[in-house]
């Protein structure tokens, strides 16, 4: 998860507050559900939410009838193909030492240096996602390794969201982060497709069949709708309920899952990340928000400042990476952004399209690039390609991802 920070500070996140503000939320009732500043540091954090209580669930077991999805309409079929394989697509070995020493533990426990050094289920998916990309499968056993470990720690299949070193027990909040759990499945089915392991297979079917089961709406009027988590989100826990995220539509993941769980209608759920971005065009900039309604017509939800922000900025990344979306559909980012020789990003109110604060590590500036490429064939900027020392955990991951996502879509775009 990744939440907003105070302003005017370098670029950390903190990771999976915005969950736990909502769920607090939630439970404290509408009347609780006024914007606030976001907090310093994690330790200003709202309390933990209300843990999982649900029954263990054989982790095998298919979705029960109410839970499948509907046929794909007929007017727009589902793709037959599962998309680009990840394996050995990094093409920097040099990066990925750096990004390992820097960020992997011997453990390996993925680090969120500007987040009081915390991990949480996204990173370690990040991680794992990465790893293959560099063809390298002990660094990947270990971060897996560490995840199983550390944070399927509840009474089902799905990872718990957050592990604080600071902290006993390090995990304190039960609550799961859907696009932690996609993230991993993902990881885990390209692990196995480019390594045949079985076991990598198994618990990606696992995973994805269980937040497929509990976090996927397949019946809601709108469409599919990805719920951020088991609990808090939906409209039995939100007056404005229920809420969702752009950015944990994670495109490219949803055409690679049919491999481990083919059960799932995963193109109904692109098309329904497509068409929810359409209706997210808020205020003079065009941009979504962070958190969405999605009780009637789509709107910025209760409780939270109307930001285009930390998770948003990844939703032209999945989109890229998966090849999806119109021209249209990139043209306010591209709009916002300026050009690739941008040298930060800004956080935009959407209510009046002004920047608030900036994001000025470089590796976020990987993704207007990748934008552009995508849009209309535009070259990295050799200052992009490759990834620069000394920055934290979040902008190095996203510049690696971008680099990845343009070598499986867009080689020409980063070629020397």
């Amino acid at each position: 998860m990744r939440p907003p920070r105070a302003p005017c500070r370098p670029a950390p996140r903190l990771a999976g507050w915005a969950l736990a503000s909502a769920v607090t939320l939630a439970a404290a009732g509408p009347a609780a559900a006024q914007p606030a500043p976001p907090p310093a540091s994690p330790s200003t954090a709202p309390p933990p939410s209300q843990q999982q209580t649900s029954p263990p669930t054989e982790a095998t077991t298919v979705p029960p009838a109410t839970a499948l999805p509907s046929p794909p309409r007929a007017e727009t079929p589902a793709r037959s193909d599962t998309g680009p394989a990840l394996a050995n697509t990094l093409g920097d070995e040099a990066a990925w030492r750096a990004y390992r020493a820097r960020f992997v533990t011997e453990q390996g426990r993925i680090v969120d240096t500007a987040n009081g050094m915390i991990s949480h289920s996204e990173g370690q998916g990040y991680g794992m996602l990465i790893a293959v990309a560099a063809g390298d499968r002990p660094a990947f056993e270990r971060i897996w390794g560490w995840t199983r470990a550390n944070l399927m720690v509840r009474s089902d299949e799905l990872l718990a969201w957050r592990w604080a070193p600071d902290h006993r027990p390090a995990v304190a909040d039960m609550n799961n982060a859907t696009d932690g759990d996609i993230l991993v499945a993902w990881a885990l089915t390209e692990a196995a497709e480019a390594w045949g392991e079985p076991s990598y297979r198994t618990a990606a079917r696992r995973i994805a069949v269980e937040f497929g089961r509990k976090t996927i709406l397949f019946k809601d009027p709108h469409g599919p709708v990805l719920l951020p988590a088991v609990s808090g989100f939906s409209a039995r826990d939100r007056a404005d309920g229920p809420l969702i995220n752009l950015s944990y539509w994670v495109f490219p993941a949803f055409q690679r899952l049919p491999i481990v769980a083919p059960e799932y209608d995963w193109a109904s759920l692109i098309r329904s990340g497509l068409d929810f971005l359409r209706q997210s065009r808020f205020g003079p900039s065009s941009l979504p928000t962070e958190w969405i309604s999605a009780k009637e017509a789509l709107r910025p939800a209760d409780g939270f400042p109307p930001l285009f922000s930390y998770n948003a900025i990844r939703v032209p990344l999945y989109l890229a990476w998966a090849g999806v979306g119109r021209p249209e559909d990139y043209a306010p980012f591209k709009t916002l952004w300026g050009g690739i020789d941008r040298e930060r990003l800004p956080i935009v109110d959407t209510r009046d399209g002004r920047p608030v604060e900036w994001l000025s590590e470089p590796g976020y500036t990987a993704i207007p690039a990748l934008t552009a490429c995508a849009a209309d064939g535009t070259p990295f900027p050799e200052s992009l390609r490759t990834v620069q020392d000394n920055q934290n955990y979040y902008p190095t991951t996203l510049h690696l991802l971008a680099l990845i996502a343009a070598r499986m879509r867009y080689p020409s775009c980063v070629k020397s």
